[in-house]
């Protein structure tokens, strides 16, 4: 049975009030997607710090600068190699560093240069920490600095890990479950894990809860994409599903104004978690998709959802699940007949998506393409928020510069095709990083503005990867497809963080690194089909028919329903259209 989806939009149009409704309640929750995606940058950020001081201090030195008290000095600490000397009220001389505090044997005159012995001793008093921006911070909650700082560079990478299991978890889940189901579940999970977050006891609870957010809030991003393609129709399917991406931006912008609003760590996590609240109280009104109902055969319950959004677009007569469906007597192929379509009723997994060489070239390509999208994007965005002055208006902005490439995107896709879009940004960046390579260090403007750019294209690329996946891949793996492509990403997002340390070994590493993966996914994008104003599809015979190779997955073609089959399919359908009136 194949099912002729694109009639369903002609029927009740392509992003009428009903979509409408359904689409912008979707995606504002992908802002609190954004949010929780980059609210460790504040949350973990590590101020300066020293020692905690051996005892009471009548006076603290700093270079040529004198002060009565710690805070007095922050504003003159410039690098990590400082160190403040301290006299104590019994008359200790101290050199307190960040890891360290000697006692100097000799404790005549207070001098910041002392050239006789002294006693080295571990900070067994704790530390003090420059309080001027951030009242507190996990790190300063739980001394994460020193020989514990690997741990505060633990939380974002394990949070990707958890944004990494989530996607390829939930999306298979809703391919097997429904749509609505995972929406509801994982919109629910990140209000409640991000409230506990801001009352974890520990470090190790704080990474715990904050893996199970990263996980749901995966799988509501991943599912939401999928959700979202299936209730809108091609005409305006590309500028609704890039624009989730914009949301997720705008939260993004959110985790800057209230990180400028909010100095310390636990309020801050509440204030961002409450984001979800309005969504939470309304999910479990949102239907699921008449393409997925009718893929597990539920047809009544297709022609209900149907019915709706035929009363909400003020369509008279709504078409009925039938009219949806082309029954083939004979299979045009091995002429097979009478006989059940078991592909229908079959569980999916990954193996489908290399169920032969046209698919499994088509995904590991798009994998490529996820993995290079967004190793680029946390290549380009770790550069930019040290560019130096105000760091939340640097946040804002890194957020914000997103908001035109998808408007330019979305233009780019419906008059060139998606894969016209794609292969000349993916080379574009791949260009910008190599010409970074060659701008003098003295020209700063000249490299942010570069790096800049560099985003700009590869978020091009990243945020049209999303549609471009959903409409590759047929209706019975198209969450899978999606939830494993954004798998490939989040192992980008990981790798990254360590892509940047190698800035060490040598300054440009990172961005050869990125123009190599981008030069490479833009030459085998061209080998990849165009989906521009195509049907979405519904099998992966018809996937694998889109890129020009009649062979099916199975080696077999599926064989068509019988007569009786399309009798039922129009007794729900009657039956449910006289209950609706």
């Amino acid at each position: 049975m194949a099912l002729s989806s694109e009639r369903l939009f002609d029927s009740l149009g392509h992003f009428g009030r009903f979509q409408a409704c359904v689409y912008f309640a979707s995606v504002f929750q992908a802002m609190s997607c954004g949010i929780h995606y980059l609210a460790s940058v504040f949350m973990a950020v590590t101020p300066n710090f020293v020692c905690g001081f051996p005892g009471n201090v009548s006076n603290i030195l700093f270079h040529n600068s004198s002060a009565s008290s710690i805070q007095d000095i922050w504003t003159l600490w410039t690098s990590t190699e400082n160190y403040v000397v301290v006299q104590l009220e019994n008359g200790e001389i101290w050199e307190i560093n960040q890891c360290s505090r000697s006692k100097r044997e000799v404790s005549l005159d207070l001098a910041y240069e002392y050239k006789g012995n002294k006693s080295v001793f571990s900070c067994s008093d704790g530390f003090l920490y420059d309080d001027t921006k951030w009242k507190s911070t996990v790190v300063t909650q739980w001394d994460l600095v020193c020989d514990r700082e690997w741990l505060a560079k633990l939380i974002q990478p394990t949070f990707m890990l958890g944004v990494l299991i989530g996607a390829v978890i939930f999306g298979d889940i809703a391919d097997r479950l429904g749509r609505q189901r995972v929406i509801w579940f994982t919109s629910a999970g990140q209000f409640v894990f991000g409230i506990a977050v801001a009352f974890t006891f520990d470090y190790y609870s704080f990474v715990t809860v904050r893996f199970l957010l990263a996980m749901v809030s995966s799988g509501y991003l991943v599912v939401a994409f999928v959700y979202v393609t299936e209730f809108v129709g091609i005409k305006a399917r590309t500028w609704a599903s890039m624009h989730v991406h914009a949301f997720f931006a705008m939260g993004i912008m959110i985790v800057a104004l209230v990180g400028f609003l909010v100095r310390t760590w636990w309020v801050y996590q509440i204030f961002l978690s409450i984001a979800t609240v309005p969504f939470v109280l309304c999910c479990w009104m949102l239907p699921e998709t008449p393409f997925w109902l009718l893929s597990e055969e539920r047809y009544e319950d297709a022609q209900k959802v149907i019915n709706t959004m035929a009363r909400w677009n003020k369509v008279n007569t709504p078409c009925k699940v039938s009219e949806l469906c082309s029954v083939q007597q004979e299979d045009p192929v091995s002429g097979r007949t009478g006989e059940n379509d078991m592909s229908s009723t079959k569980k999916h997994n990954i193996l489908d998506l290399f169920c032969n060489w046209q698919i499994a070239r088509r995904t590991i390509t798009v994998w490529l393409i996820w993995f290079t999208g967004s190793l680029g994007y946390y290549v380009f965005s770790l550069s930019s928020v040290s560019l130096g002055g105000n760091e939340y208006l640097n946040l804002f902005l890194i957020g914000a510069v997103e908001l035109p490439c998808y408007i330019i995107a979305c233009v780019a896709m419906d008059k060139l095709g998606r894969r016209n879009t794609l292969i000349p940004f993916l080379i574009l960046s791949a260009l910008i990083c190599v010409l970074i390579m060659f701008i003098p260090q003295d020209f700063s403007i000249l490299i942010i503005l570069a790096n800049m750019a560099g985003k700009f294209s590869i978020g091009v690329a990243f945020g049209l990867i999303y549609l471009y996946t959903a409409e590759l891949y047929p209706t019975i793996v198209r969450s899978l497809a999606v939830g494993s492509g954004s798998m490939m990403c989040r192992v980008g997002s990981v790798v990254a963080p360590f892509c940047v340390y190698l800035r060490s070994v040598w300054i440009f590493m990172p961005l050869l690194l990125v123009g190599i993966m981008a030069l490479l996914s833009g030459i085998l994008t061209i080998m990849l089909p165009e989906t521009l104003g195509k049907p979405l599809t519904n099998t992966l015979v018809e996937a694998t028919e889109m890129g020009r190779n009649k062979k099916s997955c199975s080696g077999k073609t599926p064989p068509a329903h019988g007569g009786a089959a399309l009798e039922k399919i129009e007794m729900f359908g009657q039956e449910t259209v006289s209950t609706e009136k």
